[in-house]
């Protein structure tokens, strides 16, 4: 199942993220989910603003915060917890600088250090693995219910595939929450080597810092903008760059 999935990866997690819209059958479904993952996102928001001195309230404060920094704004959520912890990294590692995340990823991952190169590609695999450990589990369990339809003692089969499957998917749901968090990692830390690889001008304060990085997106996305000024130096792409293309191509499909 997982060599089968292979060429389809991508789709694989997009379709457990929840771009269901697209389907008649599936948009209805979608719907109620995206209500049952705001009521969940608003009660997370209660518990983190109580404000108390009793140490365990403030525990269960803490942990709901921490827990709401890891899904998007509210009126962006998508159906399932995978989709909402992905779009989570996607729609804030850039825009805190006034770059668009997923534009601007495919380049900036040019740009990333050895060990954040390591980090973010083990997180990928990770992420991936449990994707394809869900859906081959899922298949398992529908194989076992046409199999064993008429086996009354060995339906236990196919409830132990649906467990495992619901496994591997809280995992992916983990891995994607780290994914995230080392997407906005690279922006703190490389998007400066991203205007040097691009011969733009390092900028002197934080408004100028958006500006920049704002113009710069709207060339990536195609869009007309103010002139950005080029200061060519020792610039030159990275030495590892051919090595890592194959992610960035990777990341540059599932944004589309």
């Amino acid at each position: 199942m997982a060599l089968l999935l292979q060429p389809f990866q991508v789709r694989a997690v997009r379709v457990l993220e929840g771009y269901w819209y697209r389907w008649p059958v599936t948009a209805g479904l979608a719907g109620v989910l995206v209500e049952v993952q705001r009521r969940r996102w608003e009660v997370l928001r209660e518990r983190a603003e109580v404000t108390t001195r009793d140490p365990v309230v403030r525990e269960v404060r803490a942990d709901a915060g921490r827990r709401l920094g890891l899904r998007p704004p509210v009126e962006v959520l998508l159906p399932t917890a995978l989709g909402n912890a992905l779009r989570a990294g996607e729609i804030s590692a850039g825009e805190r600088y006034g770059l668009a995340t997923l534009a601007s990823w495919p380049r900036i991952y040019m740009q990333v250090s050895d060990r954040m190169s390591e980090a973010l590609s083990s997180t990928r695999d990770a992420l991936d693995t449990a994707v394809n450990l869900c859906w081959s589990f899922l298949a398992v369990a529908s194989l076992c219910c046409v199999a064993l339809y008429d086996e009354p003692r060995s339906w236990w089969l196919c409830g132990g595939a649906l467990v495992l499957a619901g496994v591997a998917y809280k995992g992916s749901v983990v891995a994607a929450q780290a994914y995230s968090g080392l997407m906005r990692t690279v922006y703190d830390l490389h998007r400066f080597d991203l205007l040097e690889a691009l011969h733009h001008p390092l900028p002197d304060d934080t408004d100028r810092e958006k500006e920049i990085f704002t113009e710069v997106t709207a060339r990536f996305t195609g869009r007309e903008g103010k002139h950005v000024p080029y200061r060519h130096g020792r610039g030159g792409s990275h030495p590892l760059d051919a090595d890592r293309s194959a992610h960035a191509e990777h990341m540059d499909n599932a944004s589309g």
